[in-house]
Order: structure tokens, then sequence, then C-alpha cells
């Protein structure tokens, strides 16, 4: 008995100790996601549609997962199947919230935006409890649920009234967030148990998504034009980054720590959008965006 408490306490010390080391890939996950926020806002700044931004975004995430694919030599899906539930996905995941989360910096801040990402978890439970037959609506979860909309309605400022561009702004986030949601629980049901290796799923996701902003973004948004050096590597490092290797930082965090832990980034990235919007932007949360926020992730918490 003693020497099974000692091989237990043993085997407990060597899992801690390789149990942090997701915490730098969490820790550089949530700064590259956070600083997705800064750099739409420059791309929009400098006179980029909105589309194109969710265009140039999904083009270079691919090229970047094509990289990786090529190094790791994986085949892309080759099931009709796998496909069509990708197209849906980099439409709920990709093409829409990336597009929407662009027009909304057109009128609101980058932190702003950040803190509406922070619902990405509520709109998930929402889908969740709507879609999955196994899950449940608790008191708890009710609960978060609330809370996190109390914080919504804090940081629109309610109290102001609907205020013009401002509010098309925010709704635009939102309406990016619950997308998010709607992607989350259908990705879980139909996409992500399917036996290809996550980076050629990733890579399949991000080629839908790009094929499908390539058919219309011309038609609602013109020919592309060059936007400067700065809106340039500001789109390259957005989609390489951002929306290529992040899925691969994301897949190694929730291998090492789980899908939950992986999950709580989103309560991290709101605090590198706020400082990076501060720095480099110069845009100073208001009050109702720290409270509202802190709300936001306090439903998130609760409801989780």
């Amino acid at each position: 008995m003693i020497e099974l408490r000692r091989t237990r306490a043993a085997r407990r010390a060597a899992g801690d100790g390789a149990g942090l080391r997701w915490i730098p890939g969490f820790a550089l996950l949530s700064l590259v996601w956070g600083a997705s926020f800064a750099l739409i806002k420059i791309a929009v700044d400098a006179g980029v549609a909105p589309m194109w931004v969710a265009l140039w975004r999904c083009f270079f995430g691919a090229v970047a997962l094509g990289a990786v694919c090529a190094v790791r030599r994986l085949a892309p899906p080759r099931d009709r199947a796998t496909w069509a539930h990708a197209l849906v996905v980099a439409l709920l995941f990709n093409a829409v919230p990336f597009a929407l989360f662009s027009y909304g910096e057109t009128r609101v801040s980058s932190v702003l935006a950040g803190v509406w990402n922070a619902t990405t978890p509520l709109t998930t439970l929402v889908f969740v409890l709507a879609l999955m037959p196994g899950e449940r609506p608790t008191v708890r979860r009710v609960l978060g649920l609330l809370t996190g909309f109390g914080g919504v309605l804090v940081v629109l400022g309610v109290w102001h009234g609907l205020r013009g561009g401002t509010i098309a702004g925010d709704l635009a986030c939102l309406g990016a967030t619950t997308c998010y949601g709607a992607a989350f629980a259908y990705t879980r049901r139909y996409f992500s148990g399917r036996g290809d290796a996550a980076a050629a799923l990733a890579l399949t996701q991000v080629l839908c998504a790009t094929v499908e902003l390539a058919l219309v973004t011309p038609l609602f948004a013109g020919p592309p034009s060059w936007p400067g050096v700065r809106a340039g590597v500001a789109l390259v490092v957005l989609g390489a980054a951002g929306t290529g290797l992040a899925y691969i930082i994301n897949l190694s965090v929730i291998r090492a720590a789980g899908t939950t832990v992986a999950a709580s980034v989103t309560y991290v990235t709101p605090v590198w959008s706020t400082l990076l919007g501060a720095w480099l932007l110069g845009e100073p949360p208001g009050w109702n965006t720290l409270v509202g926020g802190a709300l936001v992730l306090a439903g998130v918490v609760v409801s989780r």
C-alpha cells in the first residue's frame, strides 16, 4: 500500500511538471488572437474594405497552413462529407464573422471589438444547449447567461439609447460572436471528430472560407487595391499568424491541457486587445467597456 501511494505521488509530480508545458503556448495564442483586433483596425483605417480584410486573412492563413501540411506531408481529406461540413464550418467560423468583425471595426474601436469577442463562450453555450441533446440548461448556466447578457447591455451603453453607426458596429461584432457560437456547436457535432489530422482539417476549412469569400468579395467590394506597407504587413500577419499558425498552437494546447482550458483563452484576449489598442492605436477604453467586459467574463466563468 505504501509503495502504491509512492508510485501515485511520483506520477502526479511528473504529470504536474509536464502539465505546465502548455502555458507558453496558451499565452502566445491569447496574444496572437488579442492582437488580431488591432491588425484589423490598421487595415480598415487604411481603406481596405471589410470583405477584403476577411478574404486576405483567410488567403494568408491558408498559405501558412498549406506550408505546415506540406512539411508534415499531410494530405487533405478525400471524402465528400468532410468537405461538405467544412463549407459550413468555414462559413460560420471564418467567412461571415471575419467580415462582420472587420465591418464592426470601421465603427468601433479594436478594444471594444476584443471585448465583444469575449461573449463567444456564451453564444456557444446557447447553441450547444439548443443542438446537443445531452446538454441541459442548469440554474448555474442560466445565471451565467443572464450575467453575460447584462454585461452586453452595459458595453452597449443602452442608457444612451441606440446611437447610429456605433450600434451598427456593436451589432456586427455581436453577430460575429454569434456565428462563432454556432460554429463551435456545429464543429463539435459534425466536423472535429473526423479521422483526418487537425492541421489537414484546418487547411480544408480555411481553403473553403477563401473560396467562399473570393466568389462574393469582388462583387460587393470591387477590385483590391494596395493599402500601403503598414496595412499590407498587418494583413499578412493577421492571416498567417492569427488564422493559420494559431490553429496549430491551439491544437497543441488542447492536447496538453484539454478543451476546457484551451477554450478559456477567450478570457485573456480582451486583455491583449485592450492593451494593444490603447498602446498602438490610442484607443482608451471607456468605463462601461471595462465594467461590461468584466460582467461578460463573470458570466462565462459562472456558466462553465
